[in-house]
């Protein structure tokens, strides 16, 4: 099937694939989730998580779905205006009550 025919999820899929057929040690993903379904971005994530996990591969991630993201990473680096707000590993980002507010919206 040719890439232009593809969906938006089978697009970051192929993306995603292409870059590890260079047998990284290190991925860079900016907004994998931009522009995608519900359902798609969690499939994308899992899929990245499983790179981290299998693989032993490092994943930078940039992306605006912050819980999304905090869910599958291990340290998480909030910025405000382009400065860093908040570091700290995932799961203590997210337990923190005014990140939770002031960046995931509840």
């Amino acid at each position: 099937q040719l890439a232009d025919t593809l969906s938006g999820g089978e697009r970051q899929m192929l993306a995603i694939g292409r870059a590890l057929m260079a047998k990284p040690q290190l991925l860079l993903l900016d907004e994998p989730s931009l522009g995608l379904a519900p359902l798609v971005i969690a499939q994308i994530f899992q899929s990245i998580r499983d790179l981290t996990t299998r693989m032993g591969l490092t994943v930078v991630l940039v992306e605006q779905n912050a819980m999304s993201a905090l869910e599958i990473a291990d340290v998480g680096i909030v910025l405000n205006l382009g400065r860093v707000a908040a570091t700290n590993s995932a799961q203590s980002l997210i337990a923190d009550p005014q990140v939770r507010a002031a960046y995931l919206g509840y």
